[in-house]
């Protein structure tokens, strides 16, 4: 795992376009796009709200939580790979609808430009997000570009999962459940754009964790694929592993039955419109009615590495087993694109993979984001985008709170 030397804010970036939004006498959105003519996917991610270094970010906390922090309080967010973060300030209910739909419409458009499809042509939009504005904030962006009402939308609620979630749902049949629309079979094909977008500022507000102030910011990205055309799953697995501890509390800000915790499934996926499906996950809440409640860094680590390294595991010994089936056993894992909980997290993912003979990149590309949950997996596989080549065998690893895992092995292009 290798670690960006660049110390720029995202704003400060070549090839982010930044424009200023009427919020608050001016707030930076910054969007940058990709695009590889040689497999045929782009698409757009980016950021928006006023960018805090490790250094100014302490007062921004200070400010929310209502007191000084300590220096035990502040966290060294360098060693844990980030630098810089973005944060809105305390706006209206009203204000941060308008905000979080300008962004996301903004976001769409900008990554079917990338992509040359018209918005006509769109019949799937499937968007990861931990804390909703709306219930049905993916149809109301979807709508802004004129996106058809009839396309297919699907919002994932897994936390940081969220974006995998939404990308292995669109690639993998084998996800349907009885009487339920297969969402891969009917997007294998078609113009489908898959995300995340993550206004964590704004969900954060109602949080006076230290811990979860200091880690999360906002970010957002898209990509355009046409599922089992210029991607195409290989192997994959969906896994559940209830935090009862409650390492990372969330509270859910969207519909969930919240079944028993020994329910075979603590997943929902309803189609609650002809045109709309809502997997929500269920999570352990914080006890105080916040929005988010960390056992601290170690809590993380606990929650996220010996599950995540076991899923990880049983998927690449999958892919080999297929490979060695169709006559491939000399391929291998071009890249990882892991969601970036922290640095610490991820080289404690890598070392303990090594042990076990599981060797590939995975690179740490999001030191001017924070972690920015569901986003980051699109983040840094756009940020990667431009060196993978046609046919490269891709594993995205997602986690989230929960926890919830998903996990595929890809290969890259027609």
């Amino acid at each position: 795992m290798s670690e960006t030397k660049e110390n720029l804010s995202f704003y400060e970036r070549p090839g982010v376009e930044t424009t200023i939004l009427p919020f608050d006498g001016g707030l930076p959105l910054g969007i940058e796009s990709v695009y590889s003519p040689e497999l045929g996917i782009g698409g757009a991610y980016g950021s928006w709200g006023r960018s805090y270094s490790n250094s100014n970010l302490p007062s921004l906390v200070e400010h929310r939580i209502g007191k000084a922090l300590t220096s035990d309080d502040i966290l060294n967010l360098s060693e844990l790979g980030f630098n810089y973060r973005q944060h809105v300030p305390d706006l209206s209910p009203e204000q941060h609808m308008q905000l979080e739909l300008e962004v996301g419409s903004r976001l769409l458009r900008k990554a079917l430009e990338t992509c040359n499809w018209d918005a006509s042509e769109v019949e799937g939009v499937l968007i990861g997000l931990s804390g909703p504005i709306s219930t049905d904030y993916v149809r109301q962006i979807s709508r802004m570009v004129g996106i058809p009402d009839s396309a297919l939308k699907v919002s994932v609620h897994k936390a940081c999962d969220g974006s995998m979630g939404a990308l292995h749902l669109s690639l993998n049949p084998d996800l349907s459940k009885p009487g339920q629309l297969n969402v891969a079979e009917y997007l294998r094909g078609k113009k489908v754009l898959v995300g995340g977008i993550e206004g964590l500022s704004r969900f954060t507000l109602e949080s006076r964790d230290k811990n979860a102030l200091q880690l999360f910011g906002n970010g957002m990205g898209v990509i355009g694929i046409k599922p089992g055309e210029n991607i195409k799953l290989l192997v994959g697995k969906t896994f559940e592993n209830y935090d009862e501890e409650g390492l990372l509390a969330v509270r859910m800000s969207y519909p969930h039955s919240r079944p028993d915790i020994h329910s075979a499934s603590l997943v929902d996926m309803v189609q609650d419109t002809s045109n709309h499906i809502r997997v929500a996950g269920l999570m352990k809440e914080p006890a105080n009615g916040e929005s988010v409640e960390m056992a601290g860094l170690m809590g993380m680590v606990k929650l996220f590495v010996r599950t995540g390294v076991q899923v990880v595991a049983d998927v690449y010994g999958e892919y080999q087993s297929l490979m060695d089936k169709i006559g491939h056993s000399g391929k291998s894992i071009s890249m990882g694109i892991v969601h970036h909980a922290n640095y610490k997290i991820n080289a404690l993912k890598a070392k303990h993979l090594s042990k076990l003979g599981i060797e590939f990149p995975m690179p740490w590309l999001l030191s001017d984001f924070g972690n920015v949950s569901a986003a980051s997996n699109i983040i840094a596989f756009l940020r990667k985008l431009p060196e993978i080549k046609l046919g490269d065998h891709i594993l995205f690893d997602g986690f989230g709170a929960g926890t919830y895992y998903d996990v595929m092995a890809v290969s890259m292009g027609k």
